[in-house]
């Protein structure tokens, strides 16, 4: 290791340190930016003490989740964290290379797509009176793309194996990482021909080939529909609305939150939904679920907009409400909990039709 890499990480590591002494409590997401540098690069500087770099192949690393038994599974974004506790019960791959992607499915639930996983780190970080082991797995830009924490009753013994196992050989505290390109589609070049091919949709998941065949948006998708397929509706009250009848009505329902690697599914119930200001400011509103097993925690002041969407299948018409940020990035789904073959419910379509459109 050179003795520039050696100073940038001290220099960086004693920032850290800093940043931590005035600002108590703060996580390493923020501190990272803070200090302007991605959150792998500053989890990096604790290698050898505490943090390790695993390699893949990583469809294999994500099969050997498996013997960990129950964990705590976190996927997010920059507005929304899903956490669930479970093992990792059922992991399919398909394909190769850089379509290579998974399912997961079980009380942990996830899409995997390996072509936005390129850092991973195993960590054992002291907090408070405890200590967290965890797998965490970034992207090349260094963005969190899922962390894997053990439970009380997670097999250790599983996870030193593991990191033994898919420890790289390089330990260098430098880490190369690279901001991705905006994503840019600009179509459809022809606006009736691809709201006809939606209205001929037979599977929801077809949606995203028709985006990618049209080359245009998911936002620009929605803004085309409107008021055929879509309509917006009141996105200040419309997450929180959505959780409070979904519980009091005990009405199963589908999150879904993610980036370019995770996306991570709850399929269910929820049943303690609180509204908390957090942050050293205040400024922070966070919507949270705060159930045994699965915590939702979405920052409500980075919500700008929120959409009902219509799309048709063979079972009839699925009904999707979606969040988006203030650059029209997808945040959060929400769907009534159906299964592949079922109608929606008629309790979700009227859940739907109460909230306030704009």
């Amino acid at each position: 290791m050179s003795t520039i890499i050696e100073s940038r990480s001290f220099t960086l590591s004693e920032a850290w340190k800093g940043v931590q002494s005035a600002k108590p409590g703060i996580r390493i997401r923020e501190a990272a930016k803070e200090l302007g540098v991605s959150e792998a690069e500053l989890l990096a500087t604790k290698l050898h003490d505490g943090v390790t770099r695993l390699q893949g192949p990583w469809p294999e690393l994500l099969n050997r989740f498996k013997t960990l038994g129950k964990v705590m599974s976190l996927t997010r974004n920059n507005a929304c964290i899903l956490e669930h506790k479970g093992p990792f019960q059922d992991v399919n791959v398909m394909g190769e290379d850089t379509r290579a992607m998974a399912t997961v499915i079980g009380p942990i639930e996830t899409r995997v797509f390996f072509s936005g996983w390129h850092f991973a780190f195993a960590a054992t970080e002291e907090k408070s009176d405890r200590v967290l082991k965890s797998i965490q797995i970034f992207d090349r830009s260094g963005e969190a793309v899922t962390k894997i924490y053990l439970q009380e009753k997670s097999d250790e013994a599983a996870y030193e194996k593991l990191v033994d196992e898919f420890r790289a050989e390089d330990q260098s505290r430098e880490l190369d990482v690279e901001p991705y390109a905006l994503d840019v589609h600009n179509g459809p070049t022809d606006a009736d021909a691809f709201l006809n091919e939606w209205s001929e949709l037979k599977d929801t998941h077809d949606f995203f080939g028709l985006l990618r065949r049209h080359q245009v948006s998911r936002y620009r998708a929605l803004e085309l529909a409107s008021g055929r397929f879509t309509f917006q509706v009141n996105a200040k009250v419309t997450p929180k609305q959505i959780l409070d009848n979904a519980s009091v009505s005990k009405l199963p329902i589908m999150i879904f939150a993610g980036n370019r690697g995770n996306l991570q599914i709850h399929q269910g119930k929820v049943r303690t939904i609180r509204l908390l200001d957090r942050g050293h400011t205040g400024a922070e509103q966070w919507l949270n679920v705060l159930d045994p097993d699965f915590n939702m925690h979405m920052r409500m002041d980075l919500v700008h907009t929120a959409w009902v969407v219509r799309k048709p299948t063979t079972e009839g018409d699925v009904t999707s409400v979606e969040l988006f940020d203030k650059e029209k990035n997808l945040i959060t789904q929400f769907f009534g909990l159906r299964k592949p073959g079922i109608p929606e419910k008629s309790e979700w379509r009227a859940l739907v039709h109460e909230l306030p459109a704009l």
